[in-house]
């Protein structure tokens, strides 16, 4: 959230009803970005690996997301598994633990049959190697963590570490959700039931959100704007990158190259297998040998069949230029480009609001007087009126019936609160008469 708000609160029983619960979440989130002018297509939503399936992606038709994915068995898809035996797309390393993720994109991918098109990032890294260090999150497989991002954001506005560190970093709430366990307790058990344990924590809610409009007040900013992610440089095409490190922006879908002859098979015709091997038309396995990098900043990877099967194939015709002629194994190259990202930097706005709830907090130290002035005289005296059995059982009440029965009368003695130290713009916001 841009103003550090809370926006709803939903309960149930256990670990709740999710898709219940995000489907009102989204009538909520829609409401606020209404009420705040906000463009559609600069909402984006974070979500946990709770929600991370193919049924929770159709039901988010109308918003950006990025999600951890909880469904690892996308890692034996063919197509991610033939993504992740080529060269990564990106490295990102934690600030905060300093870990190092190789980041492979594979867009255009269905979590279901029928369900829409997903772009999957896959974040790898080396298990960790003490016994003792517990890993919180992803799946180990060959002694390599495997964490699985969802998203819908275009490749061609938000890099592969775009994603990743819009899910781990900025998008995270987990340092609001600390400051509101310092500064209101909002997790403190304080009722025997469950409806009124949930009434505390809408109330410890809506505290928080008023201290953030009083603080506001008090001490009013500008919204602050972060450069979330740098702008991308374009890269010449006559200045070769050096071949150490892949381009900034990550690799577009792999392609095969054409053959120069015709009747000739082409690089089509050796489609990429999941272990990360070509297969030949005749059944054969191509191996990669080589890693070259292009002038245009392109990655070239060489696969080389086996020239004892290339001598006794009976295809040898079709698929070599110079026919029987050559005494070399067919070669067929794979090719990466650097994917085409907008120039424009990622820009990130907000509140520093931590200081304006502080300042808020300081008013509890403010000196007040309360005067409660006489009781109205009775004019005339009344006998309590009976009540029936189920006036008697409050609970069986309506909730309207138990407002009436709450409500303050006329009768009662009238209170005056004096606040002492108020500034007087916070006292006109909240319309105060002042002295």
């Amino acid at each position: 959230m841009h103003t550090h708000q809370w926006v709803a609160s939903f309960g149930n029983p256990g670990n709740g009803h999710y898709r219940e619960e995000l489907r009102r979440a989204k009538a909520a989130i829609q409401m606020y970005v209404k009420a705040h002018s906000l463009p559609a297509e600069r909402t984006l939503l974070r979500l946990d690996g709770q929600y991370g399936s193919g049924a929770v992606v159709s039901d988010l038709d109308n918003f950006s997301y990025v999600i951890r994915s909880k469904g690892y068995g996308l890692l034996d898809h063919p197509a991610i598994q033939a993504r992740l035996h080529l060269p990564a797309d990106q490295h990102l390393t934690s600030a905060e633990s300093g870990v190092c993720r190789a980041l492979y994109d594979c867009p255009d991918q269905r979590l279901c049959e029928n369900g829409p098109l997903v772009r999957v990032i896959v974040a790898t890294h080396p298990a960790p190697t003490c016994a003792k260090k517990k890993r919180q999150v992803g799946f180990i497989r060959d002694g390599i963590v495997y964490e699985l991002f969802l998203t819908n954001l275009p490749q061609s506005a938000f890099t592969a570490s775009d994603v990743v560190s819009l899910y781990l970093h900025r998008g995270a709430f987990e340092t609001a959700l600390s400051d509101e366990d310092i500064e209101q307790e909002p997790d403190r058990w304080c009722s025997h039931s469950a409806w009124g344990q949930e009434a505390w924590q809408i109330v410890a809610q809506w505290t928080w959100n008023l201290r953030l409009e009083l603080g506001h007040q008090l001490a009013p900013e500008p919204m602050r704007t972060t450069e979330f992610a740098p702008a991308l440089s374009v890269q010449n095409a006559h200045a070769p990158t050096p071949p150490v490190s892949p381009p900034a922006s990550g690799y577009a879908p792999p392609v095969s190259a054409t053959s120069w002859k015709a009747d000739r098979f082409t690089g089509a015709d050796f489609p990429l297998q999941p272990d990360g091997t070509l297969r030949c038309p005749a059944g054969s396995t191509l191996l990669p040998h080589e890693h070259r990098r292009e002038a245009d900043g392109s990655l070239r990877v060489v696969y080389g069949a086996s020239i004892r099967r290339c001598r006794s194939c009976p295809l040898r015709e079709q698929c070599q230029w110079n026919g029987s002629t050559t005494a070399k194994p067919r070669q067929v190259s794979i090719l990466l480009h650097p994917l085409s990202v907008g120039s424009a930097p990622l820009l990130w706005r907000d509140w520093h609001r931590r200081h304006q709830r502080h300042a808020c907090l300081r008013l509890h130290r403010q000196h007040l007087e309360v005067q409660m002035e006489p009781v109205l005289p009775i004019t005339s005296a009344s006998s309590p009126p009976t009540l029936s059995r189920a006036q008697r059982a409050h609970y069986r009440l309506s909730w309207d019936e138990r407002l009436a029965r709450n409500a303050r009368t006329d009768q009662a003695e009238r209170i005056t609160l004096t606040l002492f130290g108020i500034p007087d713009r916070l006292a006109t916001f909240l319309g105060l008469a002042t002295t």
